[in-house]
């Protein structure tokens, strides 16, 4: 399944496909960057699988890389998935992803459901 636009109350959000090229660093996530800016979106959902272990080690500073570059384009990045695996094992992740969610540039959330009622609240 391709990566496509979704309209997501009335937000333009990019949904990546899960079996799609990694997320690794600063280059892929520009190239997600550009797909999105040329299919007009303002979110892009990511998989949880499109990401690398080193996006869930804080001190690798890959997540800080990869969520800067979305903050720099004004584009909101929304990860879908199960992150608990990863929360469990690290305070500073749980508390990276609690203090992600009170914001309005990245998210973490279970799954597109829960990504479209996050932004029709904002509507």
């Amino acid at each position: 399944m391709p990566d496509s636009i979704e309209d997501f109350a009335g937000t333009p959000v990019l949904l990546c496909a899960a079996d799609g090229a990694p997320v690794p660093d600063e280059r892929a996530a520009l190239d997600l960057i550009g797909d999105g800016f040329g299919r007009g979106a303002r979110w892009v959902a990511l998989p949880i699988d499109r990401l690398t272990e080193e996006f869930f080690r804080l001190r690798s500073g890959t997540a800080g890389a990869i969520v800067q570059k979305f903050a720099t384009y004004r584009l909101g990045l929304a990860v879908l998935g199960d992150v608990s695996p990863h929360t469990d094992a690290s305070t500073a992740l749980r508390d990276f992803v609690r203090e992600s969610n009170r914001g309005s540039q990245l998210w973490f959330l279970p799954d597109t459901t829960a990504l479209r009622e996050r932004l029709a609240e904002g509507n």
